[in-house]
């Protein structure tokens, strides 16, 4: 059970386990394969314990790297070392060549724009196809987490939903505070202080 709960990264608990394990008992088909399926099953296990251990490998060696560089963007509350040397990397080290935070948002293709299908989310919620999908997806996830570990960026997100904001437009929203974080902390060089945001 804490392999299904591990290899899923937490978003299955032990009920969930339980639930397939009863469902692939009562299932005939699996029933009358049990044994070989049985073997498949432990080996796709033994697979994802391997791709475990190579994550973590690589995890390792990116926070290694990413040591070796005078960045403080790991400060940003909720946020790893291996997602924020995602973010340096797609920004580079020299946040100059953005000297706005207009400039950097529209580069990571977050910024307001009529509604059109794509691959991007802006502050409506809405899709685009422009700017770095990675510094983009980098951005999305950082928000996501410190919508609900970084307690000022919490608030926000409270604070909007209780205004009547669906969730992509209050992540859009909260997209936009996390490039801005990004700017200042990279233009200061400037570990991150958290406060209240009002807006």
């Amino acid at each position: 059970m804490n392999t299904f709960s591990k290899t899923s990264r937490g978003r299955f608990g032990i009920d969930k386990a339980y639930q397939i394990q009863d469902f692939a008992r009562n299932s005939f088909g699996i029933i009358l394969a049990s044994s070989s399926l049985s073997l498949i099953i432990k080996q796709y296990i033994e697979q994802l314990k391997s791709f475990e251990v190579s994550i973590d490998i690589f995890d390792a060696e990116i926070a290694k790297i990413y040591d070796t560089f005078d960045c403080k963007l790991h400060t940003i509350t909720g946020i790893g070392k291996t997602l924020v040397a995602v973010i340096f990397s797609e920004i580079g080290g020299d946040i100059s060549k953005f000297p706005t935070i207009p400039k950097l948002v529209a580069y990571a293709g977050l910024y307001p724009k009529n509604r059109q299908s794509g691959e991007s989310i802006n502050t409506k919620g809405h899709l685009s196809k422009r700017g770095s999908p990675y510094l983009r997806r980098a951005i999305w996830l950082a928000s996501f987490v410190a919508a609900f570990n970084a307690p000022a960026i919490h608030q926000l997100y409270e604070r909007k939903h209780a205004e009547g904001r669906d969730h992509l437009n209050i992540m859009g929203h909260i997209c936009h505070k996390m490039l801005s974080i990004i700017f200042a902390v990279m233009r200061d060089n400037q570990p991150y202080v958290p406060a209240h945001f009002s807006s």
